[in-house]
């Protein structure tokens, strides 16, 4: 295609890109704002199908039982981030989280597990002074996924199913959002959607990873579009790894699937491969230690040789009580069965593996960004999580903002309400760069994947030194100049997935980079993060947040300080209750 002027051009008021919690929390509550707004929401697979949310087994946090207190929420979410949360965001999730589970129940339809009482049954998660995470069984994701697709199918909101965002465009003056270029996917074709605003929340996904939890097609896309466009992310050192990732052996991607945080919140034991329990002497909280405290943990035990045929460690729940445990983690048990293995009665090898992205899109409480016309949402933005999230805390992010994001849009779009015309040279620059491949000779696409994989988990992982960092950042330049050098064989860009697999690359090498050269600029340790060469975590009342910009090639670092706007370390704003 040697021009872009006639391509297909699709208009509406609201593009959301991203069908997980946020984008069609986004989608409903913009629907509910003004049913007169077209809104559409485009997805690189299929409504309802598609996402990270989907795959959530542990659940919600909520402060709703008595003596719990958003307060005690809020200062759970602030002290597991390590103080490099924006107080604001946090403030935002711990209160909205409340009226977003009683829509869930009350008006989506969603049902979660009760107690005897009728109550909402909450288990208990690592990490949390309180057991405050709402679930059903160990399949919330799937739960809440199926009502709000049926609430999109039902109000006739307009979809674009396999259809990947490649570019956001600017208007040619660069100071606002005219729309975005996508690609058809079943044909081929690009498309030029021109949207009035544009909400990004296309979900992280840290595949870049050996052993990592999304599905394939999660490729930090949006994070690449937003850094192309000259956005700030912030925390992208910030990468959380889930302790308990399936280890089934080496050749097949059920590895990294992950086990839920529930198993060690009810008491699962972690053992090394010798068949000893370890966690006792890594933290007194033992298997119940945050996420990053646990990964790094098992982490040492493998790098010391105490693993387990495939190179992990066991979990064990059998002295739970194997009945119990069927019945308990039915999803759990259900997937371990597939591939062979009996969580209930027996021992099963599991590895920490990436999980979830900390880092992202700096926006504002009413998720807006520095672009106008652009909003974020969801696992694209930074600063809710600061430097490790909580289990259960993630879902919650996805929906609470979402929610106020599509209330944010419709809002905005009562001064807003024209649209924008595009840069047509930046729409023929990206639709060049993206069909480059098909006039490359064919080179060896999986051979770069692996690479980058061994490339991340090995020095830019889950222990971290400066020497190692920057052997990662010159390969991390050496397969992105690679990657410009290959070629896709069939010249037919329809469901061309070779095409598309170089496209995940590109755009996970390019946040890849981002997290290496972060991770080098925070010289401590804090949450997710951690230095072996420099252990410690600095003074929290100096608490600073990386940023990192990209200008041509060219990645830009810098610190901004936390603003401690309703608490500072030392502080706490627990309140007494009468049970507590």
């Amino acid at each position: 295609m040697s021009t872009n002027t006639s391509i297909k051009r699709v208009v509406t008021d609201i593009l959301v890109l991203g069908s997980g919690g946020a984008g069609l929390f986004a989608a409903l509550h913009a629907h509910q704002a003004n049913p007169e707004l077209s809104i559409t929401v485009a997805v690189k697979g299929l409504l309802g199908k598609s996402g990270c949310t989907r795959m959530v087994q542990g659940g919600y946090n909520v402060a709703l039982a008595e003596g719990d207190s958003i307060e005690r929420h809020f200062m759970d979410t602030i002290e597991g981030g390590k103080w490099l949360s924006d107080q604001d965001l946090a403030w935002t999730l711990v209160t909205k989280a409340i009226e977003r589970i009683h829509e869930l129940e009350n008006e989506l339809g969603c049902f979660f597990d009760r107690n005897p009482d009728g109550t909402v049954h909450q288990k208990a998660f690592a990490g949390q002074t309180f057991d405050r995470t709402v679930h059903k069984g160990d399949l919330t994701g799937i739960e809440i996924m199926n009502r709000l697709a049926e609430q999109i199918w039902h109000r006739g909101i307009a979809r674009l199913e396999e259809h990947r965002a490649v570019e956001l465009i600017k208007t040619a003056d660069g100071k606002s959002l005219a729309g975005v270029l996508m690609i058809d996917m079943r044909c081929g074709e690009f498309v030029f959607v021109q949207a009035k605003a544009v909400l990004l929340a296309t979900g992280g996904g840290p595949t870049m990873y050996k052993f990592h939890t999304p599905s394939g097609e999660k490729s930090c896309d949006g994070l690449a579009m937003a850094l192309r466009a000259g956005l700030p992310l912030r925390d992208m050192e910030m990468v959380q790894f889930h302790p308990t990732g399936l280890l089934a052996g080496p050749d097949t991607r059920m590895t990294g699937t992950v086990l839920e945080e529930g198993l060690r919140g009810a008491g699962g034991y972690l053992l090394n491969g010798l068949k000893e329990r370890f966690m006792q002497n890594y933290d007194p909280r033992k298997e119940r230690a945050t996420r990053d405290i646990v990964s790094r943990s098992i982490y040492s035990e493998m790098r010391a040789g105490r693993t387990t045929p495939n190179g992990g460690v066991y979990i064990q729940m059998a002295h739970l009580g194997p009945e119990k445990v069927r019945v308990q983690f039915k999803g759990m048990v259900e997937r371990c069965a597939d591939c062979g293995f009996d969580l209930a009665a027996d021992l099963v090898e599991v590895v920490p593996t990436a999980h979830y992205m900390m880092g992202g899109v700096i926006f504002r409480p009413d998720c807006t960004t520095a672009l106008h016309g652009l909003f974020a949402a969801g696992e694209d933005t930074g600063g809710v999580h600061g430097a490790n999230r909580l289990g259960g805390n993630g879902v919650a992010n996805s929906t609470v903002f979402g929610g106020i994001a599509g209330e944010s849009m419709a809002a905005w779009l009562l001064n807003n309400n024209e649209l924008r015309e595009p840069d047509i040279a930046a729409i023929e620059l990206s639709i060049t760069a993206h069909r480059a491949p098909f006039g490359n000779p064919i080179g060896n696409l999986q051979a770069l994947r692996e690479a980058l994989y061994e490339c991340m988990w090995e020095d830019v992982g889950i222990l971290r030194t400066a020497e190692g960092l920057r052997r990662g950042i010159a390969k991390l330049a050496e397969l992105d100049r690679e990657l410009l050098t290959i070629g896709v064989a069939d010249d037919d860009p329809a469901f061309n997935m070779t095409w598309h697999d170089w496209m995940n690359l590109r755009s996970l090498l390019a946040v890849s980079r981002v997290i290496a050269t972060a991770a080098l600029a925070r010289e401590d340790s804090r949450g997710a993060h951690f230095r072996e060469d420099a252990p410690q975590t600095s003074a929290l009342a100096t608490s600073a947040y990386t940023v990192v910009k990209q200008d041509g090639d060219a990645l830009t670092v810098t610190t901004q300080a936390v603003n401690f706007v309703r608490v500072k370390p030392g502080e706490t704003l627990l309140v007494e209750t009468e049970s507590a």
